[in-house]
């Protein structure tokens, strides 16, 4: 398989932000995870329909920035109708890939990445009999400490 070049990969990219992917709320998720940067007040809320190992639909929302709505219509398109395992493995991939992009791409993936995983989460404390309507994990890295960093301040 041929890696895409930098114009089709343009074009991809334009037509998330311009048409986001399994955008807004999925009413029958088995799991819903929160990812929340508590220093800008961005979220990503991802829903999950799992059936057995089948991630069989995912949807996100959020109040984040162009990049993260590229990077959710992006990840949501790729594990639709994947295995939890061969999810998990593009998520992996997704975090290597965007570890050589901008400071700011790497926190909107990380807040896109770790609502997956709170969905995940969700969904096995639901199989155990949790009530909890959402699990939320604060991300790891915050785009605007991050942007100061880069713009040295």
């Amino acid at each position: 398989m041929q890696e895409p070049t930098h114009e089709e990969l343009s074009q991809e990219i334009i037509e998330h932000l311009m048409h986001p992917k399994n955008y807004g709320k999925l009413d029958d998720a088995t799991g819903v995870g929160v990812g929340h940067d508590d220093v800008s007040g961005e979220y990503v809320i991802f829903y999950v329909h799992v059936d057995g190992q089948l991630i069989h639909k995912v949807s996100f929302a959020t109040n984040g920035c162009q990049d993260t709505v590229v990077l959710g219509s992006m990840f949501t398109d790729m594990i639709k109708n994947q295995t939890i395992d061969n999810a998990i493995k593009i998520s992996q991939k997704m975090r290597e890939k965007i570890s050589h992009q901008s400071a700011t791409q790497q926190a909107c993936a990380d807040m896109v990445l770790t609502s997956f995983a709170a969905a995940l989460a969700h969904h096995e404390m639901k199989l155990d009999g949790s009530t909890e309507e959402m699990h939320a994990i604060h991300v790891a890295q915050s785009c605007e400490v991050k942007e100061e960093v880069e713009n040295g301040q």
